[in-house]
């Protein structure tokens, strides 16, 4: 399985930004996609997520600003960013699980920098 992560890249605060990921190398449909996120010097942490069940869950900095969304035929999870805040500036990385051998899988990471 191999993620490419892409959309990352410099936004002023209050501004909005839009990461995509695309997961591929498998026939499988992926049902658990998400985004964590890990800033300098702090550990990764949940951002949001699809769970098995099909519910979305969403770390608490950012509920209400961001929005997680998935086109499951392309394999494909997204990450609306809107009204960013410098404190939003991390590596955020995508992960899918795989349906069957219930594996972790994680893209490489795309830097989302905000500027005050």
């Amino acid at each position: 399985v191999q993620l490419q992560a892409c959309g990352g890249g410099s936004v002023q605060a209050g501004g909005s930004a839009r990461l995509s990921c695309l997961a591929s190398g498998s026939i499988f449909r992926f049902n658990v996609m998400g985004w964590h996120r890990q800033a300098p010097g702090k550990q990764r942490e949940l951002v949001a997520s699809f769970t098995s069940d099909g519910n979305t869950i969403y770390g608490d900095s950012v509920k209400g600003r961001f929005t997680i969304s998935k086109d499951s035929p392309k394999n494909t999870v997204y990450l609306q960013m809107n009204s960013l805040k410098p404190e939003d500036t991390a590596v955020y990385y995508c992960y899918v699980k795989h349906p069957i051998l219930r594996s972790d899988h994680w893209g490489q990471g795309t830097l989302v920098t905000v500027s005050s």
